[in-house]
This record gives structure tokens, sequence and C-alpha cells, in this order.
């Protein structure tokens, strides 16, 4: 679903005001941590677009996948990203500023929309933290991803 505009005083209630539910945090799936923070900075690792452990999108943008279920894909690996920023923090309050989206997209050879793509990231973002969301961003592309999933999110927060 494309998101509404977030109302309420805290990044949690903004969540929950555009019908969103963190989930727990996705254990790492190799030899990595699912997270870090190092001096004031918290860098998570890359984030799938999971629900429940299953990848929710799967394939190629602009070949399996539409740009649209792209942007939502990159909104639920943002999703579990803001989850790792929780386990990581608490309150999400402690987020002073989100510094940095970097998005990893599985994209057909000739698809070409990959920045409205990762907007599905940057939205959120922007939604749930609105000042402490305004953030840079770098999109890579990428022939062939891990287990195949549409895309991979991470986030560089001050804390």
């Amino acid at each position: 679903m494309r998101l509404g505009k977030a109302t309420g005083t805290t990044a949690e209630e903004r969540l929950g005001s555009l019908g969103l539910e963190l989930p727990p945090p996705a254990k790492a799936v190799a030899a990595y941590e699912p997270w870090v923070i190092s001096n004031s900075m918290l860098y998570t690792s890359g984030q799938l677009p999971w629900v429940a452990g299953d990848l929710r999108y799967k394939g190629k943008i602009g070949a399996a996948l539409s740009a649209d279920e792209g942007y939502l894909a990159c909104q639920l690996a943002t999703l579990n990203a803001i989850a790792q920023l929780k386990d990581a923090l608490g309150p999400l309050e402690k987020v002073r500023r989100v510094v940095r989206i970097e998005g990893v997209l599985n994209v057909a050879p000739d698809f070409s929309e990959t920045p409205a793509v990762l907007n599905g990231a940057s939205h959120l973002v922007s939604e749930v933290f609105q000042e402490r969301g305004r953030h840079t961003r770098m999109l890579y592309t990428n022939p062939q991803m891990p287990l195949d999933c549409a895309c991979l999110i991470i986030l560089w927060a001050e804390v």
C-alpha cells in the first residue's frame, strides 16, 4: 500500500497511524551482526522484504515484479530496518537523524525507474521520522541478489 500522511508525536505513533506495525527484528542469515553502533552512528545490515520469516517480494523488478511492487518491497524492507533500529535503541525517539538510506535493487536489464522504486524506503523514513528522516541515499542495482530478493535496504542513523 502507498503511504498516506502520518500523524502522531512519536515515530512509533506515526507508524501506527500509517497502519504499520514493526515486525520482530530479523536475525542474521550469515556471519554478521544485524546492526552495529560505532561512535554516534548506528548502521544496519541489509534488510530484506521479510514477513514472518518469508520473503514477500522475490524476483527482478521490471520483469517478475512491477515498479509498484518494487516500491512496496523497499517499503517493507525499510520497515524491517526500522525494527533493527528499535532493537538497538529501544524507543525510536533516540534516533537523532536518519542520515542515509542505501538500496540495492534486483532489476531487469532494461529497467530504469529505480529512483521511484527506492522512494518506497525514502517515503516511509520521511513519514515516520519527519524532519529527523531527511536523508541522503545511494541506489545500486545488482543482476543477482541473495535469495532472489527484490531489494535490500541499509539505514545509517545518528544516535
